[in-house]
């Protein structure tokens, strides 16, 4: 605390027709998480205007079915990603709404048992019907012949972007019109790992090469010059690309937004600073933890940088 510059707390005034990146901002002169919310649109904006960074996306947790949907679709059609690393589960919830579904506003005051005599799943207070995994059945079996093709999971990936329709915006289909690269190492973990098992059992072959999507995800992170993380949640995709910057180049930036806590031990609890004894994180990084649900945190974050950034040209990896 030596010669240690006090800057005052400034209490937030709303006026009356206030943007949302204006208060994003006044958050930056108050105390607790909403100074990392603002903090974090900051770093945001430096690493996506930086022409040497390429920004690494994590999303984890049940982002499509609580409404972060269109909010991934904006950032990738933005040219703000350049790698996007997610969960099957993810991918299963944005290909269920291409195709014509919908998640619903449901409640957690409800019995369970009744919930399942209907045939609704329940995903904390959102609602699916469990009706869709038919349609996403008959969805696999008809385009197999043409997913069968791929050699790998980013290729299967990239042809199931491909193949979706077109009239329901989905994540799938903006990485394939901007060629950014999926990554979803535990892609058996999901109802799309299940439809592809599925095929399997009717004697229908595919021969997804998991060590080859590593390879890629590898020779990516050794060939930029600069790197930034956001992680949307921890899990599986946050640790994924952690372990390529840790034989590369450590992130210049980083932002991680989780309710997870550290003391257990887990990859999504752990603050970016953690990074920094495995080489994953650079030792002059900027960076931000922002302990908050997703669903209220990253709205604000995108706002703040539309407002700041706006659309950006794309970034070749």
């Amino acid at each position: 605390m030596k010669n240690q510059e006090f800057k005052p707390i400034k209490a937030i005034k709303i006026e009356k027709g206030i943007k949302t990146s204006e208060l994003v901002d006044k958050m930056g002169d108050i105390g607790f998480n909403a100074r990392y919310i603002s903090q974090s649109s900051k770093i945001l904006e430096e690493a996506i205007l930086d022409k040497e960074c390429r920004l690494f996306l994590g999303f984890a947790g049940a982002m499509v079915p609580g409404g972060m949907k269109q909010i991934v679709i904006d950032i990738i059609d933005n040219n703000y990603v350049d790698v996007f690393v997610t969960t099957g589960a993810n991918l299963t919830h944005d290909l269920i709404e291409a195709i014509g579904f919908k998640h619903y506003q449901g409640t957690t005051n409800i019995s369970d048992e009744e919930l399942n005599e209907k045939g609704i799943d329940r995903i904390y207070n959102v609602f699916m019907k469990n009706e869709v995994y038919v349609k996403l059945e008959k969805f696999f079996e008809e385009n197999f012949d043409e997913l069968s093709k791929a050699k790998s999971p980013r290729e299967f990936l990239y042809l199931l972007g491909k193949i979706i329709p077109t009239k329901e915006r989905s994540i799938l289909k903006a990485c394939y019109e901007k060629n950014i690269p999926i990554f979803c190492p535990a892609l058996t973990d999901s109802g799309i790992g299940l439809m592809v098992w599925g095929q399997l059992i009717r004697k229908k072959k595919i021969d997804l090469d998991f060590f080859d999507d590593l390879a890629k995800m590898i020779d990516i992170a050794w060939g930029v010059k600069k790197s930034a993380i956001l992680y949307i949640g921890g899990g599986v995709p946050k640790n994924y690309i952690q372990q390529a910057l840790q034989f590369s180049k450590a992130a210049s930036y980083g932002v991680q937004i989780t309710t997870d806590r550290a003391e257990p031990g887990g990859s999504s609890g752990a603050p970016l600073k953690e990074g920094i004894s495995w080489g994953k994180m650079s030792t002059n990084a900027k960076f931000s933890d922002v302990f908050c649900d997703a669903t209220i945190a990253l709205p604000l974050i995108y706002s703040s940088l539309l407002d700041s950034v706006g659309k950006i040209e794309k970034k070749e990896l």
